[in-house]
C-alpha cells in the first residue's frame, strides 16, 4: 500500500509498505478522508513545537472498517468509522483521573507518532467511533475538529445562556461557534479579518460577524451583548493581535479560553489579567464524550458543515493541498485528501 510520508518541512514522498494485520482487539481501516487542520500546517511550515521528521500526518479522518481483529465486538467490515488520535500511557496521573488527553506522555497520531496518511491502518478498535450510515465521508473526518470545540466549551462548563466572543472564524472558531449554539449559547459574536470567512460564519447561522480591520470591536461587542458585554471568550487563532484582543476586551472576572495553536510565543499582558480578575483556560484535544457530543450534534442538524468544505485532493496530490492552502489562505475552511 502507499503511505505519504513528510521527510522535511514542505516535502512529502511515498513509499510502498505492507498492508499491516490487525491484531487483538485491533481494527484494519481502510482510509477514506483526510482533513487537513491548522496544526498540520504549522508542521507543513516547520513551525510545530513538538513534531520531528519524517512524520506520517492524518489525523482528521474518516475510514470504513476493513477487517476486525481477534476479540473485537461491535464493530462490522464496510462500518464507517472515525478514532481518537491520541496514545496516552495509562498510568500517570492525568491518565489515573481520566485526563487522558493531557497524558504526561502524551502522543498524537500524526504528529509524534505515524498517522493515517496510509491507504490502510491497524489501530485499536477502543480508539475508534462508529459513525451513523447518512454521515458523509466528509462530516465524518470533521468529527475530530468538532470534538477539539465541544472541548474547548466544556472548558467553561455549561454554556446554556452565556453570550461568547469568538475570535477566529477559521474552522475551528466557526466550530465553536456553531457548536456554542447547539449546546444552548444564548448568543455568539465572532471575529475575523476575512470577509470570507466571516460570509460563511453567517451562513452557519452565525448572527454577530465583526472584521476588528474595519469597525471598532469594543463597540461591536457592547452592540450585541449590551455594556455587560459577553460572558467569556475563546481565542481560536493562535496569534498575539488577537490573544491581546480577547484580555483587552473581557469583561472584568470572566473567562478566557485558549484555543488556537500558538506557532510563535505571543506577549500577554498579565497586568491587565491580573487587574480585572481573568482567568485564562487552556484547551487541549478532547475526551470520548466530547466526540460522542460531537457526533450528536451533527446527527441533529445543530451544525452546518458543508459552507466549511473548501476542496478535494487526490491522495497521490498530499502536496498539493497544502500549496493551495498557502495560495488561498483567507478563502480556505476545511481541505480534504480523498483515497
Amino acid at each position: 500500500m502507499k503511505q505519504a510520508v513528510m521527510t522535511a518541512p514542505g516535502i512529502i514522498t511515498f513509499q510502498d509498505v505492507p498492508v499491516p494485520e490487525p491484531g487483538p482487539a485491533q481494527l484494519l481501516l481502510r482510509i477514506r478522508r483526510i482533513g487537513v487542520c491548522g496544526s498540520d500546517i504549522h508542521v507543513n511550515h516547520g513551525l510545530h513545537p513538538y513534531t520531528k521528521y519524517p512524520v506520517v500526518q492524518g489525523h482528521e479522518v474518516s475510514a470504513t472498517v476493513e477487517r476486525t481483529g481477534q476479540g473485537v465486538s461491535g464493530f462490522d467490515p464496510g462500518d464507517l468509522v472515525t478514532f481518537m488520535p491520541q496514545v496516552y500511557c495509562g498510568t500517570c496521573l492525568p491518565c489515573r483521573t481520566g485526563n487522558y488527553h493531557i497524558c504526561d506522555n502524551l502522543k498524537v497520531m500524526g504528529f509524534q507518532t505515524t498517522g493515517a496518511a496510509s491507504e490502510y491502518l491497524a489501530i485499536a478498535a477502543d480508539k475508534c467511533l462508529k459513525l451513523p450510515p447518512k454521515i458523509s465521508l466528509e462530516a465524518g473526518a470533521m468529527i475530530e475538529p468538532m470534538a477539539v470545540a465541544v472541548h474547548a466549551l466544556g472548558r467553561l462548563g455549561d454554556v446554556k445562556g452565556l453570550r461568547l466572543v469568538v475570535y477566529g472564524a477559521g474552522p475551528i472558531g466557526n466550530l465553536v461557534a456553531q457548536c456554542a449554539l447547539g449546546l444552548g449559547a444564548a448568543d455568539v459574536l465572532i471575529t475575523d479579518t476575512s470577509e470570507h470567512r466571516l460570509g460563511i460564519a453567517k451562513a452557519c447561522g452565525i448572527r454577530h460577524c465583526v472584521n476588528p480591520a474595519t469597525s471598532d470591536l469594543e463597540v461591536a461587542i457592547q452592540a450585541a451583548f449590551g455594556p455587560d458585554r459577553a460572558d467569556a471568550a475563546l481565542e481560536c487563532v493562535g496569534v498575539e493581535a488577537t490573544m491581546t484582543q480577547a484580555i483587552m476586551f473581557a469583561r472584568k472576572g470572566s473567562i478566557i479560553v485558549v484555543v488556537g495553536v500558538f506557532g510563535d510565543k505571543p506577549k500577554v499582558d498579565l497586568g491587565l489579567v491580573q487587574d480585572r480578575e481573568l482567568q485564562l483556560r487552556g484547551t487541549l484535544m478532547y475526551r470520548r464524550e466530547d466526540y460522542a457530543k460531537a457526533i450528536e450534534l451533527l446527527v441533529s442538524n445543530s451544525v452546518r458543515l458543508e459552507a466549511l468544505m473548501s476542496a478535494h485532493f487526490p491522495f497521490d496530490h498530499y502536496a498539493e493541498a497544502y500549496r493551495y492552502i498557502d495560495s488561498n489562505r483567507d478563502k480556505t475552511m476545511k481541505v480534504f485528501i480523498d483515497f
